[in-house]
């Protein structure tokens, strides 16, 4: 049976948080990310539970209301999904010792890293003490609840700890990727791509070249902040990129999903650069968190996310004659199929797309697709 949202622990943090998300006070991946996890540690440390699908189906409640009140921000799902699984995770642990916590061992994440140790390695040695849990304990109701949550909070703060390092750990090992005197082009202003970039500029002598991204005009900022950081930079108008493919040795691009079948969303202009790179066979890159990954396939449009922005920023009211004969349409994110992306740079490594299914199956239960 669902709950009602007020019966919910900590539902006035779950209701402050789904009227951000509606009016848009909270924006950007990460940021939504962060609040969603937080909320999520408040609902769980509150929380009274005598068995574990008791708060299972409370968090996906909780989930489910604040994946509604913003679709388009994918990784609010992604990060109640990945609470999901770890908190799974610390129960089967702590039930059966430490045989769940090597669940992951053949991981495709680590046949790739080899050598490098993940979160994983960690929390394993931890949970290796098997502690005694009761469910629908008759005579001490919270018994359960009680043994249980100091594990579980050590779960939703891994998420967090993630979360919080994700622009360190994706751009660590940037000057393997980016090679002296490359002429690199990337569009709009991706925080993780800055810090990207801005890594790799700490051992590396290279050229950025910035696509304006009109009408939001992104790009000036991040060709702002490049060129501070002593990076030569260069702007340059959307309507150039074909143009200037050809010098450019490797497109960088951030994400704001990444979809199951290895494409994504990203803000609009990148299908323009990814396209003219696929023409002169160039490298595109696309840099982004795990938390990016979603289970969700874009099935019905081929171009466009269906998110769309204001449209004065194209064509203003001004011109007042021209308003009424013409519609205008700003969509705000372009979709950019997984055959124009070379690689994925993510905070466990790097993965091509036809990869991402395997690291969605790995970082996500099933049952959690549809919260």
């Amino acid at each position: 049976m669902t709950p009602e949202l007020h019966t919910i622990p900590g539902h006035r943090a779950v209701e402050t948080l789904v009227a951000k998300l509606r009016r848009r006070q909270v924006v950007g991946s990460r940021e939504a990310a962060l609040e969603t996890a937080l909320v999520l540690r408040q609902v769980v440390s509150k929380a009274r539970f005598s068995n574990i699908q008791q708060l299972i189906t409370v968090i996906r409640e909780v989930g489910r209301r604040l994946a509604e009140a913003q679709p388009k921000e994918h990784s609010v799902g992604n990060t109640v999904r990945r609470v999901l699984h770890n908190l799974r995770e610390e129960y089967h642990s702590a039930t059966k010792g430490s045989a769940a916590a090597s669940r992951n061992v053949y991981s495709i994440s680590k046949f790739v890293l080899q050598g490098q140790p993940r979160k994983h390695t960690a929390s394993a040695a931890k949970s290796e003490a098997k502690i005694t849990l009761k469910e629908n304990d008759p005579n001490d109701p919270d018994s359960f609840a009680r043994a249980l949550k100091p594990l579980l909070m050590e779960a939703i703060q891994d998420v967090l700890d993630e979360l919080e390092t994700v622009y360190d750990n994706v751009s660590k090992n940037a000057k393997d990727h980016i090679h002296s005197d490359e002429i690199i082009l990337t569009v709009g202003h991706s925080k993780t791509v800055e810090a990207f970039l801005k890594s790799a500029g700490h051992y590396r002598n290279y050229t950025v070249i910035v696509a304006e991204t009109a009408p939001s005009y992104q790009g000036h900022e991040m060709a702002r902040s490049l060129s501070s950081a002593g990076i030569s930079t260069f702007l340059v108008p959307d309507s150039s990129i074909y143009a200037i493919m050809s010098r450019v040795n490797k497109v960088i691009l951030g994400a704001h999903a990444i979809l199951a079948n290895g494409g994504l969303f990203a803000v609009t202009g990148a299908l323009l650069a990814a396209t003219a790179a696929r023409a002169h066979s160039t490298p595109v890159v696309v840099c982004a968190g795990q938390f990016k990954l979603t289970p969700l396939w874009n099935l019905y449009h081929e171009y466009g996310a269906l998110d769309f922005a204001d449209p004065s920023s194209v064509l203003g009211f001004e011109e007042g004659a021209l308003v009424e004969r013409v519609d205008v349409v700003n969509p705000y994110y372009d979709y950019v199929s997984p055959d124009l992306v070379d690689v994925f740079i993510t905070n466990d490594g790097d993965h091509p797309p036809s990869s991402v299914y395997r690291l969605i199956k790995e970082t996500y239960d099933d049952d959690d697709h549809e919260l």
